[in-house]
């Protein structure tokens, strides 16, 4: 259980972060940009449940910001030979599956597409395509984590943020009244 009685200590005055299972990085560290990135995706899908209140997916969006604590604590505690007390959080296929199967029953409702949409429509769906673009941001910070010789990132960890954004794609285009209010874009409209 975690227990934050005290927010500031200080330890990080000197331009460094506490690493979940001990060590620390500089700020700037890639793995600490590819977990706050992740963070950015949840703080934007904090801003997404202002207008999906009462809305069925909610609920997935909900477990979906429990989903990206579990992914930043995964990517915050570093896979290394030494046996740790307890064991760590790790993203599971079974998320992967999950949103999966999420984004097969939000697609079945909608129409294939005929252009790329651009973001808008509804404040929800606006909202999900913003959290989409920081999404595969944070996928591409942890891609580039997992490419690197000396880091160890799980290959769940890097699909469930692929499947993460296609999830926002199909749920703004859903939430835009099963696609009918989706903006699509006109190739070469403004010449």
């Amino acid at each position: 259980m975690v227990v934050l009685n005290r927010i500031y200590t200080r330890t990080g005055d000197q331009g460094t972060t506490a690493l979940a299972a001990g060590g620390r990085r500089a700020k700037h560290d890639l793995r600490i940009e590819a977990f706050g990135t992740v963070d950015e995706t949840n703080a934007c899908l904090g801003m997404v449940r202002l207008h999906t209140a009462g809305h069925e997916i909610d609920s997935m969006l909900a477990r979906i910001q429990n989903d990206l604590f579990d992914l930043g604590s995964d990517l915050a505690t570093v896979e290394t030979d030494k046996p740790l007390p307890y064991e760590p959080l790790r993203i599971t296929q079974g998320q992967v599956d999950r949103l999966e199967q999420e984004i097969d029953q939000l697609n079945g409702h909608l129409a294939p597409l005929r252009s790329f949409v651009l973001p808008g429509g509804t404040p929800a769906a606006a909202a999900l395509h913003l959290a989409r673009t920081v999404c595969r941001r944070a996928e591409r910070r942890v891609v580039e984590l997992a490419g690197r010789p000396d880091e160890k990132v799980s290959p769940e960890a890097v699909k469930y943020l692929n499947r993460l954004s296609d999830f926002l794609f199909v749920a703004s285009r859903y939430i835009n009244d099963k696609g009918a209010l989706d903006v699509l874009w006109v190739p070469g409209q403004n010449r």
